[in-house]
């Protein structure tokens, strides 16, 4: 797969057009002149300018949804492609329609695979509730149908597409994005040879639909995070250490997390052929594999459409050694982020350097802090980033002993109470018996809470079994950390007497 830097999901406007055309060509090279023209996409955001979305990569259209509102029960599931736009003009859309029709969805072919497609749907999905809408429905081609139908019937087909025993590019894509068959539909597309005319009625239904909301929220409220228990284990090559990586972010997304976040040190396992050396050389070799593999996790994040906390990796800058790690947005950005304190173990065996970096972070999932390990025990850090709005704190984090990760764990707990946050531990298991100061490691992940009536009693969301290599995945609701901040028992945040103390970064 070429590099990608950039993923955008915006509204289309007419100025796209030359390029969505390009793009329509290729994701339509078996129908001749297939295309919309611009009028007709003028036509579009001039009616319902929201409900036309692209998808762009690298600042290049490579698909796009297009959609009307239709009030339903003036065509019923019993309709033509051609009755349902208005004979292509689409003055069957109306503004007080009661479902979000898709006339139209496609992933140029070069850059089908990157789950683009499904950021288009959840846009969709997302519209539909903002706007209060029944349920997002259309007709879905069924393109390898004519290679079965001497052997069976559409129903048979799809029947055996929905069991898995056959693959339809673009119905099993539907139904793995939630999407059910209502019915199957004759003559809907002339011209459709593929689907032989057939097409089937899908719909995914608005479970919100009693809410009444005015706009289209740029923020959903509840986020799911997937915490990685990483298993410390010997590797081969660096392949087989980026081949567990992609385990894990496949399984996280496959549960359509917003975020995943790995353990301090994950990758400590790579000095293991340098464990002929001393403690100090063996980890400033680790070093080298860091911008490696920071670049493949933001491929990851773009793939997976996951935004990825990497744990935290050794760097060398101005021939010192610091601990970092980044966060790499699923649109294609990056941010790094960096221990502030070291551990006294840390400076004798590696002569690791404390960085002065503190900062919030925004993502489309709203601000959120990462402290590494050792920073969460030190309460000032994360008041910082409170007060500047953080509602997440990620903390990977690798301790040896119970010890070690009891002032881990009870700190971060802390923190959530004390700043109506929620906080994310995840750290690694097992043993690495041929690496130097790395022998053994004690995690238990975790998601802690405020303590509060609409949180657990205990404050603890959901945590993993200890020592064992497994992924935790959790919904935090960010409208639950609203609401305690005004009608909280305690408000920790709004209570503090400013007027007796203050706290600030001395370097701004």
């Amino acid at each position: 797969m070429t590099d990608i830097k950039n993923v955008e999901l915006r509204n289309l406007n007419i100025d796209d057009y030359e390029e969505l055309k390009a793009a329509m060509l290729k994701a339509y090279s078996n129908w001749q002149e297939s295309y919309w023209r611009e009028h007709e996409i003028r036509t579009l955001l001039n009616i319902f300018p929201m409900g036309q979305l692209a998808v762009l990569v690298d600042g290049v259209i490579v698909g796009c949804a297009l959609s009307i509102c239709v009030k339903y029960e003036l065509f019923g599931d019993e309709h033509s492609y051609k009755e349902i736009t208005g004979n292509y003009t689409f003055t069957t859309h109306n503004p007080r329609g009661d479902v979000l029709y898709g006339i139209d969805m496609f992933i140029h072919p070069e850059f089908r695979g990157l789950r683009l497609g499904r950021r288009l749907y959840d846009a969709r999905k997302e519209l539909c509730e903002q706007l209060n809408l029944k349920a997002v429905v259309f007709g879905g081609r069924i393109p390898e149908y004519h290679i079965h139908a001497s052997k069976m019937t559409p129903r048979e087909y799809i029947q055996k597409v929905k069991d898995k025993e056959l693959f339809d590019p673009t119905l099993t894509f539907q139904l793995s994005n939630d999407f059910h068959v209502k019915k199957i539909l004759t003559d809907y597309l002339p011209g459709d040879k593929e689907s032989k005319e057939y097409a089937v009625l899908m719909q995914w239904d608005n479970i919100y639909y009693t809410k009444k909301t005015k706009e289209l929220k740029q923020q959903k409220s509840v986020i799911r995070l997937g915490l990685v228990q990483w298993q410390m284990r010997h590797y081969a090559t660096s392949e087989d250490m980026y081949e567990q990586i992609e385990y894990f972010v496949d399984a996280v997304s496959a549960y359509k997390s917003d975020f995943i976040l790995f353990p301090e040190f994950f990758n400590a396992p790579l000095m293991a052929k340098y464990n002929h050396l001393s403690e100090p050389d063996a980890i400033r070799k680790m070093a080298e594999y860091t911008e490696d593999i920071r670049d493949r996790f933001i491929q990851l994040a773009i793939s997976y459409n996951v935004n990825i906390i990497t744990g935290s990796m050794p760097l060398i800058r101005d021939d010192k050694l610091f601990n970092v790690g980044y966060l790499c947005r699923r649109n294609g950005t990056f941010d790094s982020y960096e221990k502030i304190h070291v551990t006294p173990d840390e400076i004798k065996a590696w002569g690791l350097s404390g960085s002065n970096k503190l900062q919030v972070y925004e993502t489309d999932c709203g601000k959120i802090g990462i402290l590494i390990c050792y920073d969460v025990e030190f309460p000032e850090l994360p008041r910082i980033l409170a007060d500047q709005g953080m509602k997440i704190l990620f903390v990977p984090f690798l301790t040896d002993t119970q010890n070690g990760y009891s002032r881990v764990r009870y700190c971060a707990r802390a923190r959530a109470i004390e700043n109506e946050c929620f906080v994310a531990i995840a750290g690694s298991v097992g043993n690495l018996p041929k690496v130097h100061n790395m022998n053994i490691q004690y995690a238990q992940s975790a998601v802690f809470t405020p303590c509060d009536f609409p949180f657990p009693t205990n404050g603890v969301k959901t945590e993993a079994t200890p020592n064992t290599e497994m992924i935790l995945v959790s919904d935090v609701d960010l409208d639950l950390l609203s609401e305690l901040h005004t009608y909280g028992s305690v408000r920790n945040l709004k209570d503090r007497r400013t007027d007796v103390f203050d706290l600030k970064l001395k370097n701004g």
